[in-house]
């Protein structure tokens, strides 16, 4: 259940990233369901192994090519779903990677989704 609250969280994120955020489309709810979970599964797989093989250059940017690599999974998922869910720029998937990750940050942090329960 837990994922599914996650998932739709997600999909709410980024409903609401593209509508304050220029250069980020979103062509209805249902895509936003669709992109957070493709968003979801790019990270999961492609995301992770960047983020392992780049974690000198992550180390030595204190973090911030985290950054670069979530822009590049967003450009991703926009290649796959594009036109329901497109990005307009790598620096509209840099700046919309970062509003993203608040934006779905706050809802965990509101919905009490982030905490492990024992």
């Amino acid at each position: 259940m837990r994922h599914i609250i996650n998932w739709l969280l997600s999909a709410l994120a980024v409903w609401v990233v593209a509508h304050f955020m220029r250069g980020f489309h979103v062509s209805g709810v249902g895509a936003a369901l669709i992109a957070a979970l493709v968003i979801g599964l790019v990270n999961a797989t492609l995301g992770v192994l960047l983020k392992i093989i780049t974690l000198p250059l992550t180390i030595l940017t204190l973090g911030v090519f985290w950054f670069v690599i979530n822009a590049l999974m967003l450009e991703v998922a926009s290649a796959l779903l594009s036109p329901a869910f497109h990005i307009d720029s790598f620096a509209s998937a840099f700046w919309g990677a970062i509003v993203l990750s608040l934006v779905n940050m706050l809802f965990r942090w509101l919905a009490g989704t982030g905490k492990r329960d024992s």
